[in-house]
């Protein structure tokens, strides 16, 4: 678990793009990777083999890997998208993730069960991260032996409450109780100050994505002010 303690009181910086956006280019994520790092994130989250890779070989940092679809269905918020099947971890792993995020949601999964994907990461000797949407979501994945629960996907998800206002600190102060496994907090996080709460209230580290490496997302905030 040397990654995981690595990990502790850091932030993590998410960097991905999806095909359709210029930043997706190779040398564009690398020089986002690289720019991030320098910056002082404690690890990279990052999607699909070709930048774990190039997380795993420019940095010495920890690298959370996981699969996207290229296009995001329009029912996004109603099926599994994130490393939804062992094929996927399998990717992840031969590109050297150290730890490999993934839908822990008890949503129906092709050819494979949530449990199939969290004993196939444990028998590589790899980290498994479940990206959970609420605190029963997060228990049923410690009870199968998850080793980090993530609150990615509270408010993505049908049976989850959306909040435009920012991170689920409900959750995470939930899950912190309910379990005895390290707990990232991830989702619309925005300011400085949302990290400071989310390490007291017992986040083992912080993921931040958009905020930094989704400039149509920060210019749209700019854009679409309320004034």
């Amino acid at each position: 678990m040397e990654m995981v303690n690595r990990l502790k009181n850091k932030v993590v910086v998410s960097v991905q793009a999806m095909p359709s956006e210029p930043l997706y280019l190779e040398k564009c994520m690398a020089a986002m990777m690289k720019s991030v790092v320098k910056g002082g994130a404690g690890g990279l989250r990052v999607a699909g083999a070709r930048d774990v890779r190039n997380a795993k070989t420019l940095f010495d940092v920890p690298v959370i890997g996981l699969t996207k679809p290229d296009v995001i269905p329009k029912n996004w918020k109603e099926i599994v998208y994130i490393t939804p099947t062992l094929k996927d971890v399998i990717s992840l792993i031969d590109a050297g993730a150290d730890i490999i995020a993934f839908d822990g949601t008890s949503r129906l999964r092709e050819g494979c069960t949530l449990n199939d994907i969290i004993k196939y990461i444990k028998i590589n000797k790899r980290i498994s991260m479940a990206d959970i949407s609420t605190v029963e979501e997060g228990v049923n994945c410690a009870k199968l032996g998850a080793n980090i629960l993530s609150t990615t996907l509270s408010g993505y998800t049908t049976h989850s409450k959306a909040s435009e206002d920012g991170p689920d600190f409900e959750l995470l102060e939930a899950l912190v109780k309910e379990t005895n496994l390290p707990v990232v907090l991830e989702g619309r996080i925005w300011e400085p100050w949302q990290v400071d709460k989310a390490f007291e209230l017992g986040a083992h580290c912080v993921v931040i994505g958009s905020a930094i490496t989704r400039p149509q997302l920060i210019t749209k905030r700019f854009v679409q002010r309320n004034v």
